[in-house]
């Protein structure tokens, strides 16, 4: 009989969203270290989708080889990420969306953990320079008992995996990489 360390597929519910503000170095540090007073937006969310990326491929017809075209990778293109959580008393996702429709907004970074069912991170995912693109507020219905849901899209400029081994180090380097 094998004894040996059992490795489950990790179940898409447990997961962690944080937005930082890094406009400058003192909010990316406020809201690193007192999120409940910094303006960034609230996580828990209820869903999250958009991590996908996808390599452009520029095709060469090579002459005289007429069994292939040669195929070269161009540009990587992201998916918008896609946030949905119930609406609670904060107006946070709200107002950093309209923000830039009164041009004062502020991009956010963001992280995206996948956590195992001890609540310890093992996949990690974050954005870059996040840009609200779409706000959706709740749909509302008298003959139902469902939740309210609000969803925001954020368009971005890169997802990165880091990895969770050395959790600190990764972190830190996600937070260099800003500078």
């Amino acid at each position: 009989m094998a004894t040996g360390q059992r490795h489950d597929p990790l179940l898409g519910y447990n997961f962690v969203v944080s937005l930082i503000d890094t406009s400058s170095i003192l909010a990316l540090a406020a809201s690193a270290l007192f999120p409940a007073v910094s303006d960034a937006p609230a996580g828990g969310f209820s869903e999250c989708s958009g991590l996908e990326m996808a390599l452009d491929v520029e095709e060469y017809k090579e002459g005289g080889n007429n069994g292939a075209i040669l195929k070269f990778p161009t540009r990587v293109k992201w998916t918008d990420i896609t946030l949905k959580r119930g609406v609670a008393t904060s107006t946070d996702l709200w107002d950093w969306h309209y923000g830039f429709v009164e041009g004062r907004g502020k991009r956010r970074d963001g992280i995206i953990m996948l956590q195992t069912d001890l609540r310890v991170p093992n996949n990690i995912w974050y954005w870059r320079r996040g840009l609200p693109i779409k706000y959706t507020g709740p749909s509302l219905n008298a003959t139902q008992n469902s939740v309210a849901v609000e969803t925001i899209v954020i368009a971005h400029e890169g997802i990165y995996q880091v990895s969770s081994g050395g959790l600190a180090a990764s972190a830190a380097n996600a937070v260099a990489g800003l500078f």
